[in-house]
């Protein structure tokens, strides 16, 4: 019996998802990632031979000069609060 190692429950369900493969600072999206998914809490598992697949086309793309099928442009910030933590939680009070 399957088991999520994360909460416990026994119930799963088949999907696929979006997947993000990163290595160094390089990002790899994957549409249509078949995976098994806790009903749950949702934690999703991978067979090997998937993230063997992505991490192919991963080298594919990124050493062998194969172009994506898309191209995306992501803007990407560093977290900052607005303000301090200590005046939001005195205004709260």
């Amino acid at each position: 019996m399957k088991v999520c190692h994360f909460c416990g429950n026994t119930e799963f369900k088949q999907r696929t998802v979006q997947y993000l493969y990163r290595h160094d600072n390089n990002l790899l999206f994957v549409n249509n990632v078949p995976c098994v998914e806790c009903a749950y809490c949702g934690e999703q598992y991978f067979e090997a031979k998937v993230l063997k697949q992505i991490e192919q086309d991963y080298q594919e793309i990124y050493v062998g000069g194969k172009p994506a099928a898309v191209e995306l442009r992501v803007p990407c910030e560093d977290f900052a609060f607005a303000q301090p933590l200590n005046a939001l939680a005195a205004r709260a009070a």
